[in-house]
């Protein structure tokens, strides 16, 4: 008999089955098989539990629940971890540098466990920005059957407080704005417990965009960490694995480009992170869907911006819970014809089958506006071309700082250099800062710049300063922000060729940027630019650099511009 015949068995059967391999299953023993387990599909549980970051303190729990109902469904369970690196923690630190790379890492680990184990399928628990798209390549690569569980999100502190709030307080201090004692206030009380940071930032972005695109359960985007809810999607997570081994339901059936096409609708009516953009990117790639920079725009420019979540608006993502979550804005998407109601889901079931039936939010919320009454009426993702950035950047603007700027450039060839600027009081209104060598090769790792744009905002310039960078954005930075400046400074991007004082005109209507100097000038400047040694020392940054594609591909290893 074939390992195609065996049903449900098709990679653990080449384990454990035969004289030959009684080691494996010796070793197995000992890890809790008993002579009924070899006959089962092995399940594995991915799990990114640890002490790193309160995003993920509680994991360990529901990796728990995901075996017990893989257990309970007729499979064999089998958990295993891998790595998280706190965004919220080594933020504004050279610790940065290895956020973006431990996606890589992430996607690298599971495939190897789940590959090398033989397991006949997985779920996969994320809590934090960058475990969860690397669950999601991991899946896209392997493409056995899986389902991805996100770990919820935190209740907010006080007022609302999050981490953003800790940040622009940070902004606020340097501007005589906010006192010590009131900053030491909002540090002790922000952060209350477990969960993912609580506005619509990466990790909430993502796990909607997952939902969205049919890789997790209904529901699963939009439930407390710490809540029964959570228990019972894990429970029900290890449940559906074992029938879509059953029924050799594979990711790619599922991740489909009209899946992706969803994932990136619900993220523009949420006013989602622009970590999504280059997620999705690595994500599609992956699952060989051809996926683009282009595509953003051209969904753009039919769905509208829905929510008042934050950053730029006033919810968070527990009093949306409260009032439904993403499921109703879902359905209201699919009835006007956004979002393609015939994809396949990991219920077993189509995108429409799933939201039949969903009601309508309270009539008296404003959290999600009506389709015809929008916050914007177009993306607030906008990808912007010109001589600055003829590869595409990637800007997030809500219409609240305005469509277009043009200023002044402040160049920075760091992150530490530029926000010591701001705090300093050196960058005034009317100024674009630029922080450049801070790409996926330059960082090297591509460092969110939450610091500087949040310290930006503390000093009360948001609306009078514009922000540009090769690295990216923090899902919770808000104002007239710019990343994702392709080519990066480090390959000699026209942003390695700025100078103090030209003039930048950013346009999110016309999507352009561009510097006002001549072709001719940018040559002579080109002819006179020197890259500058890396800031990497042997080891996995290096090796990261080296690899990388551009920020516009998705900034993934395993593959060349």
């Amino acid at each position: 008999m074939s390992e195609q015949d065996k049903p449900g068995r098709r990679y653990s059967s080449q384990v454990v089955d035969g004289v030959e391999q009684a080691p494996s299953r010796a070793m197995l023993r000992a890890v809790g098989f008993t002579d009924a387990d070899f006959q089962k599909s092995q399940i594995g549980i991915a799990s990114t539990w640890s002490m790193v970051t309160p995003c993920n303190m509680h994991i360990d729990k529901l990796a728990d629940e995901a075996a017990r109902g893989a257990d309970a469904a007729g499979g064999k369970a089998v958990q295993f971890n891998t790595i998280t690196v706190s965004d919220g923690i080594s933020m504004g630190t050279s610790g940065m540098r290895y956020s973006l790379v431990s996606r890589e890492v992430i996607a690298d680990s599971i495939e190897t466990v789940v590959g090398g184990e033989g397991f006949d399928g997985f779920v996969a628990i994320g809590g934090c920005d960058k475990n969860m798209p690397g669950c999601l390549m991991a899946m896209a690569r392997l493409n056995r059957p899986s389902v991805f569980v996100y770990g919820g999100t935190i209740q907010p502190g006080p007022h609302r407080r999050d981490i953003v709030s800790v940040f622009e307080a940070v902004g606020g201090v340097a501007s005589g704005k906010v006192s010590d004692a009131e900053l030491l206030d909002v540090e002790r009380t922000a952060i209350p417990g477990p969960g993912s940071c609580g506005g619509m930032y990466t990790a909430n972005t993502m796990a909607s965009a997952i939902e969205a695109m049919g890789m997790s359960l209904p529901n699963s985007s939009a439930q407390d960490a710490i809540s029964a809810n959570k228990l019972a999607d894990c429970e029900q997570a290890g449940r559906a694995v074992v029938e879509l081994v059953r029924k050799d339901i594979k990711p790619r059936d599922i991740m489909t480009r009209e899946a992706f096409e969803n994932a990136i609708t619900v993220v523009i009516a949420l006013g989602g992170s622009t970590n999504a953009v280059l997620h999705l990117l690595a994500i599609a790639r992956e699952a060989d869907v051809p996926l683009e920079l282009d595509d953003f725009t051209r969904i753009g420019a039919r769905v509208p911006l829905l929510s008042n979540l934050k950053p730029s608006g006033t919810y968070t993502m527990s009093e949306l819970i409260q009032i439904g979550g993403i499921r109703p804005l879902m359905k209201r998407l699919l009835d006007a014809g956004l979002l393609h109601g015939d994809c396949l889901t990991v219920s077993g079931h189509t995108l429409a089958e799933d939201l039949a039936g969903v009601a309508d939010y309270p009539a008296d919320q404003d959290i999600i506006y009506p389709l015809d009454n929008p916050v914007k009426k177009d993306s607030h993702l906008v990808v912007l071309y010109g001589n600055l950035s003829p590869e595409g950047a990637v800007a997030k603007i809500t219409g609240k700082e305005g469509v277009s700027f043009t200023g002044t450039a402040r160049v920075f060839g760091s992150e530490e250099e530029g926000l010591q600027a701001i705090l300093d009081g050196r960058v005034v209104a009317g100024d674009v800062v630029v922080i450049r060598y801070e790409g996926p090769k330059g960082g090297p790792g591509m460092r969110e710049m939450l610091s500087p744009t949040a310290a930006i905002m503390g000093k009360g310039l948001g609306d009078q300063v514009a922000f540009i960078t090769d690295g990216r954005f923090s899902g919770g930075s808000h104002g007239f922000v710019v990343g994702h400046v392709t080519p990066e400074a480090a390959v000699g991007g026209p942003i390695a060729l700025l100078n103090d004082g030209d003039e930048i005109t950013i346009n999110a209507e016309t999507r352009t940027i561009d510097v006002a100097i001549s072709d001719a000038e940018l040559a002579a400047r080109r002819e006179r630019w020197q890259p500058p040694a890396s800031k990497a020392s042997p080891g996995v940054l290096t090796k990261y650099a080296r690899l990388v594609s551009s920020a516009s591909k998705g900034a993934v290893t395993g593959g060349s511009d």
